[in-house]
């Protein structure tokens, strides 16, 4: 029996790091918003999922919340 070389071990690694498409992402940023994200995607998130994509969603996010507040108040009060 023969090891794996080094190599076959980084390729097969790589391709186990698959990147979240963009709906994993806005799920996972709207589930942690309000608190009821599973353990098992906050590991997937943690181990396949960049940073800045979470920052960002959540930036978005949150500025799409306040355009929303804003206009329903613009609606309520003339």
């Amino acid at each position: 029996m023969s090891t794996p070389d080094y190599n076959e071990q980084n390729e097969r690694s790589a391709d186990d790091q698959v990147e979240l498409s963009f709906w994993q992402v806005l799920g996972s940023t709207l589930a942690a918003a309000f608190g009821v994200q599973s353990s098992k995607n906050r590991e997937r998130d943690f181990s396949q999922g960049k940073a800045s994509h979470f920052i960002f969603m959540g930036i978005a996010l949150t500025l799409v919340l306040v355009v929303i507040v804003v206009g329903v108040v613009s609606m309520v009060l003339p």
